[in-house]
This record gives C-alpha cells, structure tokens and sequence, in this order.
C-alpha cells in the first residue's frame, strides 16, 4: 500500500492538496490547474487513489467530485505526515526570513494556524525591506502549499499608527493565533 502512496511527484501534490484541505471537493480539471499537472496523469493518480479507498467520489451538476476518505484506515497517519513535512519546510523559511534586512516584526496567520478567515497570512512590518528575497520566498510558500499565499507589508511607522488607533485589521490579526517569527517591536517594548 505504501508503494501506491507515495511512488509519484502527481500522486504526493494530490495527497499534499487533500489532507491540507480536507473538507473540500474537487474536480479533475480544477486539480489540474491547482497542482499544475497533466490531466492524464492527475486522471490516473485519483484513480490509484480510489482504489485504496483514500479518495471518495459523488457527481454534484454533471461533474465528479473528488474528496478525502476521512475513514481511510491511515487518513490520521498520513494526514500528521504531510502537517508535518510542511513544518519543516516552514521552519526553513522562517530561518530565511530572519536573515532579511530590515523586517522589524513578522508573523504568520491565516492559513498557518488554520484560520482562513484572517485577510492575510503573513504580517511584515519594517523600513527598507528586501522584498525581492521576500517575495522569493513567499513564491516558495505557494508552491509548497499548492496555494496563493497572502501578505502585508507596512513600514513601521504606518503600523505604529494604525496600532494606536486600534485599526480593526492590525487589532484582529494581532488578537488572532498567530506564529511570530521576527519581534523587534513588542520585545523591545516589554
């Protein structure tokens, strides 16, 4: 079994997309597009996936729906597998993060903590910021994640400000669940 698990790169995108968005349902072609993979072969990995019982199916407007079996007998395994592999490579770029010049403050919210609500993932707060580097990295997180990544960038000055005048975006995402990875502002404070 484990063989049909992980033997291939489409097979590892598909199990990366379903175990980190397990409420969802897809179609073949709206996979494709995500995971950025030849339809033949996104065809032929959902059905190696089915016939272990990872993958449920049901037609919804005259298409075929994919979704995660959640009673697949090693869903939890596999599923702590992928969070985990996506750990490391978080922690890599929170390493990467940290050597770029002029980030003050940086946290990761939203999809990070599995909160989906949150208007952005990544909060950047700082003066004269390597955005190329940051961008590059945030690219990355995407192509890791299989998905569009949000962030914001403010100089520290825009966000002292709205922070004193308890601007409703900086005050949720400061009262959220969040993963700080760069706190020159509020350590130094403290």
């Amino acid at each position: 079994m484990l063989e049909q698990l992980f033997s291939s790169r489409t097979r590892v995108k598909l199990l990366k997309k379903f175990l980190l968005n397990p409420d969802s349902k897809y179609y073949v072609r709206e996979l494709t597009r995500e995971i950025d993979e030849r339809i033949n072969s996104v065809r032929r990995e959902l059905d190696n996936l089915i016939n272990i019982d990872f993958l449920i199916t049901f037609n919804q407007d005259k298409k075929k729906f994919y979704q995660v079996n959640k009673d697949f007998l090693l869903f939890t395994e596999i599923e702590a597998l992928i969070i985990k592999s996506q750990s490391l490579i978080e922690n890599k770029i929170i390493d990467r993060i940290k050597k770029i010049k002029g980030i003050k403050y940086c946290i990761f919210t939203g999809r990070f903590v599995k909160q989906l609500d949150t208007l952005t993932d990544i909060l950047i707060v700082g003066d004269r910021i390597e955005s190329d580097k940051f961008k590059q990295i945030v690219k990355l997180l995407e192509k890791n994640f299989d998905q569009e990544i949000n962030y914001t960038i403010l100089s520290t000055a825009e966000f002292n400000s709205r922070s004193q005048m308890t601007d409703k975006f900086i005050y949720n995402i400061l009262n959220s669940p969040k993963i700080v990875v760069v706190d020159k502002i509020f350590s130094v404070k403290k």
